[in-house]
């Protein structure tokens, strides 16, 4: 059996913050932000919500897939910045989309999320448990950043991406039982799947929780916001991601030459520019939402590949390679043929 992609969806706030308008808040600038990092604006929610970007990205990816909220077995939201403690977001989108059917659950693996999450759903389906799974990456990083640390805030954005998983036999038909929503579509499998994950490293990328506060222990309910050591988690991202990258074309018995396109995690134009060099690979092969987007931790991976879907840029045959990297630290990567 495989593991298919049948249709993809994103949702973005409508409010679009530039570099500009930040340097009225902030000493900094166009120049200084898109040199460094390549962004040069993001999309912040105002009166958006996680669950309500999740439902708004879920429902597209649903109807891209042609199948009804009903069919959903499965749906798996990746966030870290979740509305509620609980219930999960991935309940949330259940009840937003009225998946009835559907087991819900969150996963936290920061910038991998949404890779863990698909390899998690993949896992499901092969065995047999389960036949068609909803993978969605949201966060509004907004909420959990430090607006007068200029160092930080400006990296990241707000958004959604989803994708709509089934098994598929060897034959490349359908399980049994199943509907025929997005079976024409000409969509590929998943050929391999890499993580990790290094926790020995992770306070290099952090945001605190909710500290103690009882009869027993008198904390201050402050809030927390997210921190970084920029250097060291460039450091991670080249050295770890082509790394995973090459193992999992091993795994995959596939030459990086195959590949049409590297849909990174888009956390740094430079980190990018990077694993390509690294990679010998040209950096035409490597798409880039960061640059109106910015870093949207878990949501990023799915919200370019669907914008790269939308813009009919993926055929049936094509060979993609998927990576996410951050928090944790964290990654995966995953082969797939479109």
């Amino acid at each position: 059996m495989t593991t298919r992609i049948i249709g993809t969806g994103s949702s973005l706030p409508k409010q679009t913050v530039t570099n500009d308008d930040l340097s009225k808040i902030m000493d900094t600038s166009d120049e200084w932000i898109s040199s460094r990092t390549g962004i040069r604006e993001r999309h912040l929610a105002k009166e958006e919500t996680t669950a309500s970007l999740s439902v708004e990205a879920a429902g597209k990816a649903l109807q891209n897939a042609g199948i009804r909220a009903e069919e959903v077995d499965l749906l798996i939201v990746a966030t870290i910045t979740g509305d509620y403690v609980t219930p999960s977001t991935a309940c949330e989108v259940q009840a937003g989309l009225g998946a009835s059917r559907a087991v819900a659950f969150d996963i936290n693996a920061a910038c991998s999320g949404f890779m863990f999450a698909l390899h998690t759903a993949h896992a499901y389906l092969q065995t047999g448990i389960y036949r068609t799974a909803l993978v969605v990456g949201a966060e509004t990083l907004s909420k959990i950043m430090d607006w007068s640390d200029r160092s930080t805030c400006v990296l990241f954005g707000d958004g959604a991406g989803a994708a709509v998983v089934r098994a598929f036999g060897e034959d490349g038909t359908e399980k049994e039982g199943m509907g025929k929503g997005g079976s024409e579509k000409g969509c590929g499998g998943l050929l391999a799947f890499e993580q990790g994950s290094d926790g020995f490293r992770g306070k290099v990328l952090a945001c605190e929780g909710r500290k103690n506060h009882n009869p027993l222990v008198q904390n201050p309910l402050v809030p927390s916001y997210v921190g970084m050591d920029g250097q060291e988690v460039y450091k991670f991202a080249v050295s770890t991601v082509p790394a995973s990258i090459l193992r999992v074309l091993d795994r995959a018995g596939v030459d990086a030459g195959e590949i049409k396109y590297f849909v990174l995690h888009q956390a740094n134009i430079r980190i990018i520019q990077s694993v390509a060099k690294r990679l010998k690979a040209d950096v035409g092969k490597f798409p880039l939402s960061l640059d109106h987007c910015g870093n949207v931790s878990a949501a990023s991976v799915p919200i370019l590949l669907d914008e790269m879907n939308q813009k009919g840029m993926l055929e049936k045959g094509d060979k993609i390679v998927m990576s996410g990297f951050g928090g944790g630290l964290t990654w995966a990567s995953a082969v797939i043929e479109w």
